[in-house]
């Protein structure tokens, strides 16, 4: 933390002084956003009709193929450095062993190839969780009503497998299965991909604001009970700072926070602690707040800027938001 200063008493300090014009609050401006901070999660459907806007997140749209080449062009033109694939597969598809988690030919891994494809120097980062493709909407394998760790620990590295081959830059492990991070890591290692990234989803927390996330990936009617039993408690400061060392020591390159706006305390807490990339999500629903009182005319435009300073200011590098194309743009 940086030392208060000493400061001289009134008149001699006005700190209103350095506010008073546009070029003066420039210079002196503590924090900045720019478009290479930001990541833009983008749903894309494998379903003919899919690709449309999701009532619960108004503004956004599943893309098919051809949307996430069009995706992958406009955030080049914008200097936005990643996408975020999420796939939407078919109700068929999902089982209760998700084998179409490590298919080639999944929508997801097709998606990635269509990116490398169109723009090649655009960083891909990937979803590692087995939610889009099981039966139960769970984020791991259910055996008798619980989630079984290390049998869906075996089950995500193949997957990731999967998405380094047709092409991940960043792999982003969501689950919350304990060990899963040093898995992955030896197996990148073993199979010679050193160089692929891992963000870790180091503190994700049971919150109840992936509510139209669940809806843009078709997992809300599926879901059968919550997540709970591995994702961390909204109480827990602790517990999520030490899922965020523990993922580290395994190898993860970056962390983040999810979700992020209601947890800004933890941030900052893993920035100033860990010193490691820090990164947050600001997820379905807190973009869907945002975005519903501006339709409505309740706040301004300017509020969905400020919304992603505020993560800079509490110490994130980078941050996911569906905000990614426009905000790039209001940058520019």
């Amino acid at each position: 933390m940086s030392p208060s200063p000493i400061l001289p008493p009134f008149p001699l300090t006005r700190l209103r002084r350095l506010r008073r014009s546009e070029a003066l609050r420039e210079m002196v401006t503590e924090t900045r956003l720019t478009a290479a901070d930001l990541i833009w999660p983008v749903f894309v459907t494998e379903i003919e009709g899919a690709d449309i806007e999701i009532p619960s997140m108004p503004g956004v749209q599943r893309v098919t193929l051809d949307g996430v080449r069009a995706a992958a062009e406009r955030a080049a033109r914008l200097g936005i450095p990643a996408l975020c694939i999420f796939p939407h597969s078919a109700e068929e598809l999902r089982t209760e062993g998700c084998e179409r988690a490590w298919d080639p030919e999944n929508i997801g891994n097709r998606a990635i190839r269509a990116v490398k494809e169109t723009v090649p120097e655009l960083m891909v980062m990937t979803d590692i969780a087995l939610d889009p493709y099981n039966a139960n909407g769970h984020d791991g394998i259910v055996r008798d009503g619980v989630i079984v760790n290390d049998e869906t620990v075996d089950c995500l590295t193949r997957m990731a497998m999967a998405q380094v081959e047709a092409g991940a830059d960043i792999l982003g492990p969501s689950d919350m299965m304990d060990g899963r991070i040093g898995a992955l890591r030896m197996a990148l290692e073993r199979h010679g991909h050193s160089d692929v990234a891992i963000m870790s989803y180091a503190a994700k927390f049971a919150s109840g604001f992936y509510g139209p996330f669940r809806d843009a990936v078709g997992a809300s009617g599926r879901l059968v009970g919550d997540k709970k039993t591995y994702q961390v408690n909204p109480a827990n400061r602790e517990e999520a700072l030490r899922c965020v060392a523990r993922d580290l020591s395994e190898g993860a390159d970056m962390v983040m926070v999810k979700p992020g706006m209601a947890y800004l305390d933890i941030c900052r807490e893993v920035r100033d602690r860990f010193g490691a990339p820090t990164f947050a999500y600001q997820v379905s629903g807190e973009y869907a707040m945002i975005e519903g009182a501006i339709r409505q005319g309740w706040l301004g435009r300017e509020v969905m800027l400020e919304s992603l300073l505020a993560f800079r200011r509490a110490g994130c590098d980078g941050i996911l938001t569906y905000f990614a194309p426009e905000a790039a743009q209001a940058l520019a």
